[in-house]
């Protein structure tokens, strides 16, 4: 029997608040206090409406939060004092806790759904209108509260309606595809790849790559800025020996950064990352 668009709803808001309350407790070393309250319609705050869509379902994900909640957001992501405090600074910094919270929530329908999900491009759009289920998230720490309105477009609701939350015990990573679980079985029947097992390789991890003149190298100080050529949304590439293997989501482990892997490249795939 199929999930109903609205239980749909909740399991995604589940999601979010979740992963938006890690996102913060990791920057701040506060989790707040998460509630969420389903809204009639889609919300009439002015602010800027962030339209995230989805790699391997249909529809997307909308994001609201009127100027002081983006801006309490990006103050609270900056709260390491290094970060820029003025407006553009702040909804940059906003828009990449957003991000994160919603790659942990296309982990999560990944493993619900059985295939591969991920954040995919993003930008600022009109309003749905209608076409979307609304709720608004509420956040409180000891010194700050936010609010986040968050819409789910019906074809994404309807996307996920056929599938089911994972069961306890179950496995905490989507499938291997097939090409994944051919080239397995084929390094287990050779008779001479486990002597290569312990070379180490070196790893490396691309947050994007810029072309800069000449003229503006020499220009870099203390605090310049070089704009690379991915969105905050877009996974990082995960590289081994100078060719881009897998791409994942940046996350923090007691304190280090740390990648988790979303997608494995084809063996054509890294042939074609190879310069």
């Amino acid at each position: 029997m199929k999930n109903s668009p609205p239980e749909i709803q909740n399991w995604l808001l589940e999601e979010f608040s979740t992963h938006l309350a890690t996102v913060l407790e990791t920057m701040t070393g506060e989790r707040p206090a998460v509630e969420w309250e389903a809204l009639s319609s889609a919300p009439a705050e002015a602010g800027p409406r962030w339209r995230q869509p989805f790699s391997g379902v249909s529809g997307a994900a909308w994001l609201l939060a009127t100027e002081p909640d983006w801006l309490s957001l990006g103050g609270l992501a900056a709260a390491d004092g290094n970060e820029e405090r003025d407006p553009a600074g702040l909804n940059a910094r906003y828009l990449e806790t957003i991000g994160q919270a919603l790659s942990g929530v296309a982990q999560a329908m990944s493993i619900r759904a059985g295939r591969e999900i991920t954040p995919s491009g993003g930008e600022e759009a009109a309003d749905p209108g209608g076409d979307a289920l609304w709720a608004a998230v509420h956040l409180k720490l000891s010194n700050a509260a936010a609010t986040v309105r968050i819409g789910f477009e019906m074809a994404l609701l309807d996307g996920l309606a056929g599938t089911k939350p994972e069961e306890p015990g179950a496995a905490s990573s989507p499938r291997l595809p097939a090409a994944g679980a051919e080239t397995a079985r084929g390094f287990e029947n050779s008779k001479t790849f486990g002597l290569l097992l312990d070379v180490e390789l070196p790893v490396g991890v691309s947050f994007g790559r810029a072309h800069v003149p000449l003229r503006d190298v020499l220009k870099f100080t203390t605090g310049s800025i070089i704009e690379l050529n991915r969105s905050i949304s877009e996974p990082v590439e995960v590289i081994v020996n100078n060719c881009v293997i897998a791409r994942g989501e940046v996350v923090v482990i007691e304190g280090n950064f740390g990648v988790r892997i979303q997608q494995v490249i084809s063996r054509e795939g890294r042939l074609r990352t190879l310069n």
